[in-house]
């Protein structure tokens, strides 16, 4: 397994864990879901000679412009870049993993409803209880 595979396979776990979340397979790419939205394109498994592995959040805050200056990384096509989707390649030099959940993490508080959020916010506080 190549670092970006184990990196992607990182995000999707920890999309996975937040609370109302599933996998979706539209147009064959992977996408993960809350709420019947998606809050993370993971595209499709393998690279091809159209494809290059890449990944797609919605950010809001200053790290829709820290996403946006890893090498390659650009304003998601389809106009969901003029709603704050970037879209970032998996070979370009990444941030620290725990940075890229933080990503994820935004995109999901971005798109989930309110429920799902709270239920987020109690597992966090929770954790911090312990």
């Amino acid at each position: 397994m190549s670092d970006w595979n184990a990196v992607r396979q990182t995000m999707r776990d920890f999309a996975l864990s937040l609370p109302e979340t599933h996998e979706d397979f539209p147009w064959g790419d992977r996408v993960i879901k809350v709420n019947k939205k998606v809050f993370l394109f993971l595209g499709i498994d393998e690279p091809t000679e159209k494809w290059n592995p890449s990944f797609g959040v919605k950010l809001q805050s200053e790290a829709h412009g820290h996403a946006l200056t890893v090498e390659g990384a650009e304003p998601s096509g389809y106009g969901l870049g003029k709603a704050g989707w970037v879209t970032v390649p998996f070979q370009s030099a990444l941030p620290d993993v725990e940075l890229l959940l933080d990503w994820v993490e935004e995109s999901y508080r971005a798109i989930a409803p309110k429920r799902a959020i709270k239920l987020l916010n109690s597992q966090a506080q929770g954790e911090a209880d312990q």
